[in-house]
């Protein structure tokens, strides 16, 4: 049996688009990253937004945009992937790590108020494996101290807070089209702007600063450069594959929660573990990114055991994520922070594994996965 943790769900449609652009004149440059950005800006109700290379290049930018930099602080979850820190980092900016609830892996808002200092400049949240942040109240305190707001929304493409779709709330939203997410452009990713003059910031940083696109210049070759910029733009290639795989987009999630709370049901009265709760419920609506455990306190030491245990039977699994940001190597020994002081990031890191639900999954698979499950856990 080899079941992946996650697996792109590519049909002949998105073949034969990829195949399409190919056979076309225009690999960059061209009308597909316009389309993608409206059928993404149609389906979600969103202001405006932009293809561009990746995640980290859309938080990147978000953060260039508000310019941030030396001597600002901002906000951030300290149980996330390193690239929600690094955008930040590498700009001069000084992240403050807050520690998650334990009971959604997502930021506290308690726990961001105690942090606000006059050089908070903005605050990053992320969707934790598709389940949104309560996202209101934190904008809500956004708006009235004048702080930016950043949605990393990697996990969580097609969550919906109340009747908003995540990404909707912030000043900026970062989504992610790596080929393990819900929809995938092989790499890829979307920068969302609530503002028009934040969106055509956005236009000149990610195309080199120049002031037309290739497709605006009205004589071939001219151009002017109007700031600095970088080249974090999206081909043409990817956005055809983007657009044929958000059309699938609701079929994916629906089967998500299905395998979800397959697994949920068959697993939970597994002992020695707790299931994160990544449930729709009132206000929040779940994309269902994975299916995570958390190991109880007495079988913890024996994560990377049961791991390999999984990965033996040709079960994937993941980690979300292996540390606390500010327990990697770089960020401890620049901050010297200690994992006691993000208690619940520090079990969601240390203690979890992660398992598939994504629609690659066939009934079978789910089953053996259940078997396989309670028969390592049986050890313990």
């Amino acid at each position: 049996m080899n079941i992946p943790f996650a697996k792109p769900n590519l049909d002949k449609k998105d073949i034969y688009e990829i195949v399409k652009t190919l056979k076309s004149p225009i690999l960059t440059h061209g009308p597909n990253s316009n389309d993608f950005e409206n059928f993404f800006i149609k389906k979600f109700k969103y202001k405006y937004a932009h293809t561009v290379s990746n995640c980290t290049a859309a938080l990147h930018m978000s953060y260039m945009a508000i310019k941030l930099g030396k001597g600002d602080e901002i906000i951030v979850p300290n149980q996330t992937h390193v690239s929600t820190v690094h955008a930040a980092e590498i700009l001069g900016a000084k992240p403050i790590f807050v520690d998650c609830e334990l009971s959604t892996g997502n930021i506290n808002l308690k726990e961001i108020k105690k942090k606000i200092t006059k050089k908070t400049k903005a605050i990053t949240v992320v969707h934790y494996l598709g389940k949104p942040v309560n996202i209101e109240q934190i904008a809500n305190f956004c708006k009235k101290n004048k702080i930016y707001l950043i949605e990393d929304c990697a996990l969580s493409l097609g969550a919906k807070f109340k009747d908003g779709f995540v990404g909707s709330f912030g000043d900026f939203a970062c989504f992610s089209f790596y080929p393990a997410k819900h929809i995938t452009t092989a790499d890829g990713g979307m920068l969302v702007c609530k503002k028009e003059k934040d969106f055509k910031k956005v236009k000149l940083l990610k195309g080199f600063g120049v002031d037309k696109n290739f497709n605006e210049r009205k004589i071939p070759g001219n151009y002017d450069v109007k700031s600095l910029g970088l080249n974090y733009r999206l081909d043409e290639i990817r956005c055809a594959l983007g657009i044929s795989q958000l059309k699938k987009l609701d079929n994916f999630i629906k089967l998500r929660k299905q395998n979800y709370s397959f697994l949920k049901k068959m697993l939970s009265d597994v002992e020695n573990i707790s299931i994160l709760d990544l449930e729709s419920r009132v206000n929040f609506k779940s994309s269902y990114y994975c299916f995570s455990i958390i190991l109880k306190n007495k079988i913890k030491k024996h994560r990377f055991k049961i791991i390999k245990e999984i990965k033996s039977k040709g079960i994937g699994t993941s980690i979300h994520y292996p540390r606390p940001v500010s327990d990697y190597t770089y960020y401890k020994n620049k901050y010297g922070l200690k994992s006691k002081m993000f208690p619940n990031a520090s079990i969601m890191s240390y203690r979890s594994i992660n398992l598939p639900v994504g629609p690659h999954l066939k009934k079978k698979d789910l089953y053996y996965i259940v078997k396989t499950i309670k028969k390592i856990f049986r050890k313990y």
